[in-house]
């Protein structure tokens, strides 16, 4: 399998490279960002347009505007795309939507499996803590540019999901002077040091709390779950597929 990485010179591209080199029948022909660095075994492109060389597959860890960059080439050459980029807009969403109409598109804003697993335990617990105030607590290091993280969004949307999409996503209380509603999911951003990543949710109810946290150390679990993707969409017909798909 033939792999151009979007965003190579970035922390998670290397780490997707590094974990290729490990992988059987796999290999990084080209990939692409915005500097050259020189230090990459594989040719490095500073355009989308002077690439060259057609990939088996892609995988993207860059930012919404590249992500776009590097799927209208895979459109043009129908090569399956994964999207590992966070913090594109609702409308960015439905571009995407509609681009997986004419090539298969896989979108996880977390390729971690242990994170989908969360996210389904926590959508069971906010049915049977029906009157839990829920809040999520997530934790990055001091590089990362979106906020709220897109695996935070991921729990919520599971969570609210399962309560019939009645819950409003609360971002900025410092600006309120009013009582906290049942209604509403909390999510909070910290961002310091080197923290990989570090998501809890917290159902907080009389007396009592529950909190469920998933902690990940390294980058490797992304770039493996990314391969995972990259394996699972080769041969797919077009559309949109995520996690849950391939779990």
């Amino acid at each position: 399998m033939k792999v151009l990485i979007n965003g190579c010179n970035g922390k998670m591209g290397q780490e997707v490279a590094k974990e290729v080199r490990f992988a059987q029948g796999m290999d990084v022909v080209c990939g692409v960002d915005r500097m050259d660095t020189g230090d990459n075994l594989f040719p490095v492109f500073t355009k989308v347009s002077e690439v060259n060389i057609i990939p088996d597959v892609i995988i993207d860890f860059s930012v919404p505007q590249a992500s776009f960059e590097i799927l209208a080439f895979a459109k043009k050459n129908h090569i399956p795309t994964v999207i590992a980029t966070t913090g594109f807009s609702e409308s960015e969403m439905k571009k995407i939507e509609n681009m997986a109409k004419d090539l298969p598109i896989f979108k996880s804003a977390n390729m971690s499996y242990e994170i989908n697993v969360m996210a389904k335990i926590v959508s069971e617990l906010a049915l049977k803590l029906e009157n839990s105030d829920i809040e999520i607590v997530e934790t990055h290091h001091n590089r990362k540019i979106d906020s709220p993280s897109g695996t935070a969004l991921i729990l919520a949307d599971s969570i609210n999901e399962a309560l019939n999409h009645e819950m409003a996503y609360e971002y900025d209380r410092h600006s309120k002077r009013e009582k906290r509603t049942k209604k509403e999911i909390g999510i909070h951003s910290i961002r310091g040091g080197t923290e990989v990543g570090k998501h809890s949710v917290i159902f907080l109810g009389d007396n009592e709390s529950f909190e469920i946290t998933h902690h990940c150390t390294s980058r490797s679990v992304f770039a493996r779950g990314a391969i995972k993707a990259a394996e699972f969409i080769l041969h797919k017909e077009n559309g949109l597929y995520s996690m849950n798909d391939m779990v």
